[in-house]
């Protein structure tokens, strides 16, 4: 007897037919031809030469999630490495774009396609990544998940895989939903959404189905989660970011120099870089040997570990500052449209429209000298890019005391030249409030076309037009920093940077600083048209030869327009000068694929595609397969192909500019959460990246209702694209990697003075593993219990330099020895670790009108960074359970109550490679609201 797997049962449910194999069955021939992901020639036999993980809409409403973020995430293909989450938010502007990374390869190496089209990739990103919550739950029929590269097939970027979101179509009747949901603690979090789903037509010429969903989630804050609220929890973490009031050292006015040597000490009087080690007032007022310690007063606190001029100072922990999950509002709007003319023909089109708002709330914005050095208007205005405070001033004097105590007590550390000069300080601007900012992005495409049959071939012809599209604007904590410190630096100033409480005069002269407005204005826009046809060639002795063919040709722009203040690189906490983009290019494609019976039960197939850009040339690229089922209950499978992607328009034509990097770690002087000036942008001279995959397994039912499958992936890459992190790019120059040797410059002391970060094709990756799947179907008590079960085994993830030295990235986001990664920026732990084993087991039961579904995602624990004293630490294994009670026993009524988290586990401690501004977690790991109680009602008219 034939047995399905999770595969076909997921198409049964989706086509609403029976699976029969062999094509001389009666029935089978009256069977429907699907496409599968991963193949343009359409089929009735579900499970392929390539692995595809099926979602269905039952199971998407039985796991509770609110975002299709959120139910990718349960995928155990999907790793967070990469990726990017809504919760990556915290403490820096996503722009509200969420992506899938497959096999930890990265967001821009997994291709997103919607009813087997491309969208428009996420305007606000790096021009690649396509923001899937922009994709409505409400409207999604099926997603089929292809774990394999499938370049022959789709072109770019379809390195690790391909997710391919199926929308409803076909529907009759109108039915109307609506879902919340909340943390079962307090604080933010809330999710609520209606949706309506409508289809008429006669059942045969003519159907449309169109959907509308509204869905709103309210932000969750750090400060509400005890596992969040603190950076420092020793002997793990510990926070130290630019605090206020700290001493920088002694400036000349009006020269935009550092101060002089003293002769008789020989010491630099002030560096203009962090680090400089003069301490902080207001950890005593002005008596340095004082046990009090004051450093709240201007919400800082006291660093345990003096400078290393044995000065105490104030650092800041941003983490009770930040939003955990941003306030989300989202809008879509979805259709399908089908019209058969006659018997051959048939128009058919596609709508997506969706529109959201997401709201960010974060720490406010530090300044230190070196974060205005970056700033060209300063030069231009004549404005000395400091903060100073000068010996008139009427709170000099509390830095003059401190300043006489700490000469006393340290007489060889130079702090006594300082007195009588001015002095160069950090601030947290408090006064303008916590930054927060709301992005607009809207998502849109229009698919129309004609397909149908002639002379017994089935084509289709399209066009299509897809646009995404961002609004950025501030709302609250930002200013223009030449206007801010040339308010401080006045020589009527009475600025104290050692209280958050200043004059009126003060606050009124910094008022004019304030900027609430636009930041970014972006746009992708990629218009195409396709065609192809596919068919029977000829009956060989096995079977039918079957072919398919066709073309594609679309045009890409891409188009960020950056405001004023974004352009001029002068608001604090947006980063360095934004110039715009405006780029455009066509990529040409053809290709071809061809299905063979070989013998009776062995299957051939292969696919050949070209693709010419207009900007890096040609990339031709193969995906052969090969399927053997000696018998109904056995599969065995191979494949073997290359794959590319062509750097992005970003990449390629993102303008070359000097900012502020990330914070890192100096491991050669063992300064701490350092930032400098850094040129980062995109280089025209980028090569495609280029892979090699190959996988083989089996697909078995021993059993009666039982199926499993175990399928080995391996994947290379070579002249991967990345920005390297900061910390990367340290570490490879201070052990002597020769392909960094010029992208750190030190000043005389041994300190950073800047660093270069653009992007460029950095070196390969390799990798291999396994994928694991089961599914039972057994009568159990007057009822049926169904399990499933899919995971991932990672063996190997080897990330390597131009020069050639290796990580080892499975289960790890530091190397063997505890040091920072070799790469980074969709490779490394900046984006997430590469687990070693991940799943997904779920179990439901149901009887009559109930069904009660249990759900387990796990992850085996991994390693994280060291401790404060050095030890390595590890992030142990954690499960979280979900459970979703469903009842249909009321005539078009659909009723369900869910938990997810059940327990409401808390997550553990992890430790960072470097200061991130949400610690404690891992952010890319668990969902900070914790246990979350929903509640679903359906009904169809």
């Amino acid at each position: 007897m034939f047995k399905k797997t999770k595969i076909c049962s997921g198409l049964i449910l989706a086509f609403g037919t029976t699976l029969v194999p062999g094509g001389n069955s009666a029935f089978a021939q009256n069977l429907e031809r699907v496409e599968i992901t991963g193949s343009s020639i359409k089929r009735i036999d579900a499970e392929t030469a390539l692995p595809v993980q099926i979602i269905t809409r039952e199971e998407i409403s039985r796991s509770g999630v609110t975002s299709t973020e959120q139910l990718l995430q349960s995928v155990s293909a999907s790793s967070t490495a990469g990726g990017t989450t809504s919760s990556m938010g915290a403490g820096l502007s996503t722009y509200g774009n969420s992506t899938v990374s497959l096999r930890g390869l990265g967001e821009d190496r997994t291709l997103v396609l919607v009813n087997g089209r491309r969208l428009a990739a996420f305007a606000g990103g790096n021009g690649a990544a396509v923001n899937i919550n922009a994709i409505p739950l409400a409207a999604i029929e099926r997603i089929e998940v292809l774990k394999d590269g499938a370049s022959g097939i789709y072109g770019s970027d379809a390195i690790a895989g391909v997710v391919n979101f199926i929308l409803t179509k076909n529907f009759e009747g109108i039915e109307v939903g609506a879902t919340i949901g909340s943390p079962s603690r307090g604080g933010g979090g809330k999710n609520t959404r209606a949706t309506v789903v409508a289809g008429f037509g006669d059942g045969s010429r003519f159907n449309a189905t169109v959907s509308a969903s509204f869905e709103k989630e309210t932000a969750l804050f750090a400060k509400d989660r005890s596992f969040a609220k603190t950076g420092n929890v020793p002997p793990f973490l510990l926070a130290s970011a630019t605090g206020q009031g700290n001493i920088q050292g002694a400036y000349t006015p009006g020269t935009g120099q550092p101060g002089p040597v003293d002769p008789a000490t020989g010491i630099r009087q002030e560096t203009g870089v962090p680090g400089t080690g003069f301490g902080n007032p207001t950890r005593s007022f002005g008596n340095p040997l004082a046990a009090d310690n004051n450093c709240e007063s201007v919400k800082m606190f006291l660093n345990p570990d003096p400078t290393s001029k044995g000065a105490p100072f104030c650092a800041f922990d941003s983490n009770a500052f930040v939003g955990l999950v941003p306030d989300r509002k989202l809008t879509t709007l979805s259709g399908n449209l089908s019209f058969k003319i006659n018997e051959g023909a048939e128009i058919f089109g596609d709508a997506l429209y969706s529109k959201s708002v997401v709201t960010q709330e974060y720490q406010p914005s530090p300044v230190r000298r070196s974060f205005l050095q970056s700033d060209q208007l300063f030069a231009d205005t004549g404005v000395d890019p400091v903060l100073l405070i000068r010996p008139n001033n009427p709170n000099y004097q509390i830095a003059a005391n401190y300043l006489a105590a700490m000469e006393a007590a340290n007489p060889d550390k130079g702090y006594g030249a300082l007195i009588g000069q001015p002095l160069a300080v950090t601030a947290r601007v408090f006064d303008f409030g916590n930054r927060s900012n709301e992005d607009t992005a809207t998502q849109s495409r229009l698919v129309a076309g004609l397909r149908g049959n002639a002379a017994n071939q089935d084509y289709e012809v399209a066009l299509s037009t897809n646009e995404s599209k961002l609004e950025g604007r501030t709302v609250t904590g930002y200013f223009s920093q030449v206007q801010f410190a040339n308010a401080v630096n006045s020589a009527t100033s009475d600025y104290n940077p050692w209280s958050l409480t200043q004059s009126q005069a003060f606050n009124e002269s910094i008022a004019p600083a304030r900027y609430a407005g636009p930041t970014l204005l972006a746009k992708l826009k990629s218009e195409g048209v396709d065609a192809k046809i596919s068919g029977d060639l000829m009956k060989l002795p096995a079977g039918t030869l079957q072919y398919a063919a066709g073309a594609q040709s679309r045009r890409e722009r891409l188009l960020q327009n950056p405001s004023t203040a974004l352009l001029s690189g002068d608001i604090a906490g947006l980063g360095g000068a934004t110039p715009p983009v405006d780029r455009s290019r066509r990529v040409n494609s053809i290709f071809g694929e061809l299905n063979a019976p070989i013998v009776q039960g062995v299957e051939g197939n292969l696919a050949v595609r070209s693709d010419r850009y207009d900007d890096i040339g040609n990339s031709t690229n193969y995906k052969g397969s090969l399927r053997w089922q000696p018998s109904q209950a056995f599969l065995l499978r191979g494949s073997l192909g290359t794959g590319f992607r062509a750097p992005t328009l970003l990449d390629l034509w993102s303008p070359q500019v000097l900012g502020t990097s990330e914070q890192f770690n100096d491991p050669v002087t063992g300064e701490t959460d350092i930032q400098v000036n850094s040129f980062t942008g995109g280089f025209s001279g980028l090569k495609p990246e280029q892979s090699n995959q190959r996988t083989v397994g089996i697909v078995f039912s021993p059993v009666r209702d039982l199926t499993l499958s175990i399928d080995y992936f391996n994947i290379s890459v070579k002249d991967t694209i990345a920005q390297e992190s900061a910390q990367a790019v340290v570490a490879r120059n201070a052990a002597g990697d020769p392909a960094y040797a010029s992208l750190v410059t030190r000043n005389d002391g041994g300190g950073i003075d800047s660093m270069t970060q653009l992007l460029r094709n950095v070196g390969d990756v390799k990798l291999q593993g396994v994928d694991v799947e089961a599914a039972w179907r057994m009568p159990l008590a007057a009822g049926r219990l169904n399990l499933d079960l899919s995971g991932t085994y990672m063996m190997k993830f080897d990330a390597t330099t131009p020069s050639g030295s290796v990580s080892h990235k499975i289960g790890t986001i530091v190397e063997q020895d505890g040091t920072t990664p070799v790469l980074s920026t969709n490779l490394n732990s900046n984006d997430g670790v590469v687990l070693r084993w991940k799943h997904r087991m779920g179990a439901t039961y149901s009887q009559g009108p109930w069904a009660l579904t249990f759900i387990q995602n796990f992850y085996l624990g991994y390693r994280d960074s060291n401790d404060l004293n050095d030890e390595p630490h590890r992030v142990p294994s954690q499960s979280i359970y979900d459970m979703n009670l469903a009842f249909a026993g009321i005539k078009n009524l659909k009723v369900a109550l869910g938990v997810r988290n059940v327990f409401d586990k808390d997550p553990p401690l992890f430790i960072p490679t470097s200061n991130q501004f949400q610690a404690g977690y891992d952010v890319t790991q668990y969902d900070p609201r914790g246990r979350f109680i929903y509640a679903t009602l359906g009904y169809k008219f």
